[in-house]
């Protein structure tokens, strides 16, 4: 028996920041669903948690735009990081806990927290080779 599609899953989008722990999308629906909210961004030795952040948000432009997107597969951590500021709900009644909520990109802001996300890229391979880069120095 085939399980029911308990979450929109968006193809083709990138699966995390190479070379790192961070992910950017989950395979399967939780049962515990993380709700949407805003946390708070702290300064952190680990660089790759910034870079994770950029490459998210550089994937999020890249795929869906100024369009209103599903959170679907996304990954709630990461969107929590962006939410309230360069993420914000795109409808009334938002459910936190929905993998169906609508969300879209709050294009000034994103522009301002993460310009290096807008530039010329056409892909995540640009922060990848980023993070080879700083990892380094």
């Amino acid at each position: 028996m085939a399980k029911d599609a308990l979450m929109p899953k968006h193809q083709g989008f990138p699966l995390g920041l190479p070379g790192t722990q961070w992910q950017y999308t989950i395979r399967r629906a939780n049962p515990k669903v993380t709700p949407v909210t805003n946390w708070p961004r702290h300064r952190t030795m680990d660089q790759t948690v910034a870079l994770a952040d950029l490459g998210f948000m550089q994937a999020l432009w890249q795929y869906f735009g100024t369009e209103p997107f599903e959170r679907g597969n996304l990954d709630g951590e990461r969107l929590c990081r962006l939410f309230g500021r360069e993420v914000i709900a795109a409808e009334r009644g938002f459910d936190p806990q929905s993998y169906f909520a609508k969300l879209k990109i709050n294009e000034p802001l994103a522009r301002k927290n993460f310009p290096e996300a807008f530039g010329e890229a056409t892909s995540e391979q640009s922060v990848g080779k980023g993070l080879k880069k700083k990892v380094k120095e």
